[in-house]
């Protein structure tokens, strides 16, 4: 059987709280949690499926853990790999890079030949400009904790339903 991760700061509070929604969907027996900080090659190696948070710092950046190990993952192969990519955003008070850092991580998770799989609609959201739009698609899972928070648990929910055809089918 296929191995899959879910990889977040274990040091955030809104990433993690919802990381933890997304292991509860999808199954606790199913999912290993990797703390982003601690990431490796090595780590990346070992699986198959990858849930990612990709929080979206500043205007429009990566969070320094990612930054950090973008370098090693440049140089991977990963085109056996899927990944799905969840991030936090404020759709009032960044409008113009709203969740741009799952847009960031795709970019350079495909340069290297991962599948993305996860995409959602952009219905339901309203911001200016997202790096993670693609035509009329988000290109991962949005969420704004900030100001739709009591949305979260049927998104996660809808999107755990479409990673699990979308991994093991």
């Amino acid at each position: 059987m296929s191995k899959t991760a879910i990889i977040y700061s274990f040091h955030t509070q809104k990433s993690k709280k919802v990381a933890e929604k997304i292991t509860e969907a999808f199954g606790k027996d199913k999912l290993e949690a990797v703390n982003a900080e601690e990431l490796t090659k090595e780590i990346i190696e070992k699986y198959d499926h990858f849930i990612l948070s990709a929080p979206t710092w500043f205007d429009g950046e990566l969070p320094n853990y990612w930054d950090e190990f973008v370098p090693d993952l440049e140089e991977m192969d990963l085109s056996k790999k899927s990944f799905a990519i969840f991030g936090l955003g404020d759709q009032k008070g960044y409008p113009e890079n709203f969740c741009d850092a799952i847009g960031l991580l795709a970019d350079i998770l495909e340069g290297c030949g991962a599948k993305i799989v996860g995409q959602t609609s952009v219905e339901g959201y309203t911001y200016e400009a997202s790096r993670a739009q693609r035509g009329d698609k988000f290109i991962g899972l949005p969420l704004d904790q900030e100001n739709q928070a009591r949305l979260t648990k049927d998104r996660v929910g809808k999107w755990v339903e479409k990673l699990k055809e979308e991994f093991f089918n």
